[in-house]
């Protein structure tokens, strides 16, 4: 390519896989939500001087930012020809300076300011005068970018849209396309956590343990929720990933998720989840008041979760006990069955204890990691749990593991039980498989082995799934034979 002179390389979705500005307000309204109150006035005030306020107010780690590695070759080859490389971006200067801190591989810096928004015609009217028409090669990715193409005299698009790379090849300068996989499906359906929809078969116990499994009409309410409960939830993961994203991009696994890799842009993210929202809010409409309530219950704590109440340390470990404790209430609601005083209770304490392994897993792996670098890490990154609190944790999720057999143990010697199974003696069987399943589960937790959610390793845990199928069977044989 016989390029011109200088390189100027757009920053949001071009030089990284975000948009600094929507992080910027994602960042903001995560630490002050009220700051929400503020946007139409900033706005209305132009959109420089909401960038200025938004950079000014949401905090970002430019250093785990997904950056491109093809951009950052181009650039690096300009740099060997000794061109001149200018990030040439319409987020704040505050933003694209500490973009250029890291990474000094910019000879200068040309952003939106207080008082001028660097995209579109202002980008390519100052370029002009900076350069020239047809002085230099402009590196990016939108359609708000296709005005500066035509005063470049070279083109790079970036993960552009193919209508778009089309009208800039036929412009007629030198053009070259790095393109871009996109996100699959399979990527989507890992950013609204459908694994995470096994959970919501907790909609499903109380008609499990009401014996109600021929009633259709029950059935179907069950499954209209589990629905409803799977839409509504995806959208929550979706709030929680993108107020996460800073804390996300410094966890060992938790960087590849869509949104903090950058394979989903984060403004789809923003659509998707409103999206699924009013998927399962207009499901949750032909279901009783109940349900509604409990759903909203849902919505409301969990999105106190993202916001404030996972970095209260022992409170953030309850609430989640309580919200898969809440599917099963919304279950019973959503059906019309009744819950037993039992089952709430049971509940609570074994949901308490998967809470605890999921915070002392996280622990046990900041541990090794201190242990390999001899240094302290501290606590927890965006939670305030530090190693030292292992041991305690350990012992409080253990004692409610085994509180909840304890719950078990007094039901199955309840009077309830005989109307239900004709031979509630078998049952006493159940009461060691938990207290193995339980005693294994922390066991695995202390070596180091468990993964960060208890759900999924004990749905790919065949110890876990013999202990089922054993207790199905138990279960089978007290409804089914008399002694």
């Amino acid at each position: 390519m016989s390029a011109k002179n200088a390189l100027c390389v757009d920053l949001d979705g071009t030089l990284i896989r975000t948009d600094l500005t929507f992080e910027s307000l994602l960042a903001a309204l995560k630490l002050r939500p009220w700051l929400v109150l503020l946007l139409p006035w900033w706005l209305l005030l132009g959109r420089s001087h909401l960038k200025h306020q938004l950079a000014q107010w949401g905090q970002i780690d430019v250093s785990v930012l997904p950056y491109r590695s093809e951009v950052i070759d181009l650039i690096q080859s300009a740099r060997q020809a000794t061109r001149p490389v200018i990030l040439v971006t319409a987020s704040h200067e505050i933003l694209a300076r500490h973009v250029a801190e890291h990474l000094p591989i910019f000879d200068s810096v040309l952003a939106t300011t207080a008082d001028q928004n660097l995209s579109g015609h202002n980008k390519a009217a100052l370029l002009e005068r900076e350069f020239g028409v047809g002085q230099f090669e402009y590196v990016a990715n939108g359609w708000a970018d296709l005005s500066v193409w035509r005063k470049s005299g070279a083109a790079v698009t970036v993960n552009a849209p193919s209508r778009l790379v089309r009208q800039v090849a036929a412009i007629g300068i030198p053009h070259r396309d790095i393109p871009d996989p996109g996100s699959s499906w399979q990527t989507w359906t890992r950013a609204i956590r459908l694994q995470q929809w096994l959970k919501n078969l907790l909609l499903f116990v109380p008609i499990i343990t009401a014996h109600e499994l021929l009633n259709g009409h029950a059935l179907v309410a069950a499954a209209l929720a589990f629905l409803s409960f799977g839409a509504c939830a995806s959208a929550t993961y979706i709030i929680n990933d993108l107020l996460d994203l800073d804390a996300d991009r410094h966890h060992h696994k938790k960087r590849l998720r869509p949104f903090a890799a950058g394979t989903i842009d984060a403004r789809a993210g923003s659509v998707a989840l409103l999206m699924l929202l009013s998927a399962g809010l207009g499901v949750a409409w032909f279901l009783p008041i109940g349900f509604q309530l409990m759903l909203g219950t849902y919505l409301v704590t969990t999105l106190l979760y993202s916001l404030w109440l996972k970095r209260v340390a022992s409170l953030d470990v309850i609430v989640l006990a309580g919200l898969y404790t809440l599917r099963i209430v919304a279950g019973a609601l959503a059906t019309g069955i009744n819950l037993s005083f039992w089952l709430l209770a049971f509940s609570m304490f074994i949901f308490l204890s998967l809470a605890l392994v999921k915070r002392v897993a996280e622990l046990v792996e900041l541990r090794k990691k201190e242990a390999s670098t001899g240094a302290s890490l501290g606590k927890l990154r965006g939670r305030e749990y530090a190693t030292e609190d292992v041991v305690v944790l350990q012992s409080l999720g253990a004692a409610s593991g085994y509180l909840s057999v304890l719950v078990l143990a007094l039901y199955i010697h309840s009077p309830e039980v005989s109307e239900l199974y004709r031979s509630p003696e078998i049952l006493w069987l159940i009461a060691p498989l938990m207290l193995l399943w339980v005693t294994r589960l922390w066991v695995v937790t202390a070596r180091g082995y468990m993964d960060e959610d208890p759900i999924f390793f004990a749905v790919k845990d065949p110890e876990t799934w013999a202990t089922s199928l054993a207790i199905a069977g138990i279960l089978f044989a007290s409804t089914m034979l008399s002694i």
